[in-house]
């Protein structure tokens, strides 16, 4: 399945709930995903594995283990794994104390 940007569009409160909604749904399910976000901690959220591209062309620049059990829950959002994760994903698109954007 192909997961273009699906939650874009959704206030806060309707995309937390998607989120988990989908959380659930993908490991009942056992299927895989192809999720494309611009939010990180969406993609770990959700994730396995994260890929990180450069701009134009695209390659990979980064792909991220996500080492977070299953099932999540919104609390795993403050864990250090979960930290540790989006700061290594932030420092590679240079966002990360304010170095800008991938060359």
């Amino acid at each position: 399945m192909l997961l273009d940007e699906p939650f874009a569009a959704l206030d806060a409160l309707t995309r937390v709930s998607m989120h988990d909604w989908l959380g659930k749904l993908l490991q009942r399910e056992q299927r895989t995903v192809l999720l494309v976000t611009h939010d990180v901690e969406e993609a770990i959220f959700l994730a396995d594995r994260v890929v990180v591209f450069t701009p134009r062309p695209a390659r990979i620049a980064h792909i991220e283990h996500i080492e977070v059990p299953r099932p999540r829950a919104r609390s795993i959002l403050a864990d250090a794994r979960f930290v540790a994760h989006k700061a290594a994903i932030l420092a590679t698109v240079g966002l990360l104390d304010g170095q800008g954007a991938l060359p």
